[in-house]
């Protein structure tokens, strides 16, 4: 990764404190490794054996589809601290080694997956979850972090901020609750084998995130925005714009993912979001217009659309209380506006 905003992005992470060398020599296992956000965590973890640590750790990076990751990881491919393991998730995954390091993340996490999908989506939240438990429960492993989301808080209600003891309606009946349900599964598993079995498991849900690397075809609201800004395309509104939604900038929220791996408690949730970053999608549309003045570019609306297959959400507003990650130290540091045009800008540096 020779992007400037991403070396930036790395040094910032790195440089912020923790204990990286409980990674010394260690294996990490992460699954869904050339999604959006585990593949900065993979970042993360290189710039380290290049940067910091004296005896690297080995880097297992557990992908679906071969040609995406090989183009994701292009530059680490020959590294002998980098390994490519090409499999579903939902099948039994077997090592020639002990693997010290757990990080799940393999999820469908857009809503254009969970009309059309909804299978493919709760599977790697609950099957893969129980073999990737056992497989730490079998190697004794040192941590094991589970990527929920903020969508399991269901429709909240006046309960914003929210808290990670706040819960809402999610109706098990509908099929969009196949992404929710399935987190809030995945979760009470790492739960339970914690208690019974000792797995050192902990839970992260992460709130909007964005950021160098996300999927511009995403589907979800703020990626179609920032592809019309890095494209020179004027914003068009496919709602009214009056759901509010809170934002965290990808450096910001990874290392809020290290800190719960390193130093939060086992068989415990922690929100991982930007509370100072709530604004509305209109608002939003509106700020990424303001950050680039010489586009010339301009905000209309079309009134509601909705693509196929993509289930929106009723929730109108959500942002986290994160008061808990905060108490391991950990703090969002990016504004909106810098953060958004970072991220825009390091799609103009490629």
């Amino acid at each position: 990764m020779n992007n400037p905003i991403i070396q930036e992005d790395l040094r910032t992470i790195t440089g912020s404190g923790l204990k990286w060398e409980l990674f010394e020599g260690k294996t990490v296992l992460i699954t869904g490794a050339g999604g959006f956000l585990p593949s900065y965590m993979v970042e993360t973890l290189l710039y380290l054996n290049d940067h910091v640590l004296k005896n690297k750790a080995l880097l297992i990076c557990l992908v679906r589809n071969r040609r995406k990751a090989e183009a994701r990881f292009a530059g680490s491919l020959s590294r002998n601290d980098f390994i490519l393991l090409v499999q579903d998730v939902c099948e039994k995954i077997e090592l020639d080694f002990k693997v010290d390091y757990i990080i799940h993340a393999a999820s469908q996490a857009s809503p254009k997956y969970y009309g059309k999908d909804p299978v493919g989506t709760l599977l790697p939240n609950v099957l893969a979850t129980a073999n990737l438990l056992d497989l730490a429960k079998t190697d004794k492993a040192a941590g094991f972090l589970f990527f929920s989301s903020g969508e399991v808080y269901g429709e909240m209600g006046d309960k914003i901020p929210t808290k990670e003891t706040d819960f809402g309606f999610v109706d098990p009946a509908e099929v969009r609750s196949c992404y929710a349900e399935s987190k809030r599964m995945g979760e009470n598993m790492c739960v339970s084998w914690h208690r019974q079995y000792g797995v050192p498991a902990k839970i992260i849900r992460p709130f909007h995130t964005y950021g160098p690397g996300m999927d511009l075809e995403d589907g979800r609201v703020f990626a179609d925005f920032v592809s019309d800004i890095v494209h020179g395309r004027n914003i068009v509104m496919k709602s009214d714009g009056s759901a509010r939604r809170s934002f965290c900038y990808l450096a910001d929220a990874t290392t809020g993912f290290f800190t719960v791996l390193l130093k939060g408690k086992n068989g415990q949730a922690y929100n991982v979001g930007n509370d100072k970053g709530e604004i509305s999608i209109l608002g939003l549309a509106e700020l990424l217009i303001g950050l680039f003045p010489e586009k010339a570019l301009t905000v209309t609306k079309m009134g509601e659309i909705r693509q196929e297959g993509y289930l929106m959400s009723r929730i109108v507003r959500n942002c986290p209380e994160i008061s808990k990650v905060r108490s391991l130290g950990w703090e969002p540091r990016v504004s909106l506006e810098e953060g958004f045009k970072r991220t825009v800008r390091s799609f103009l540096c490629d």
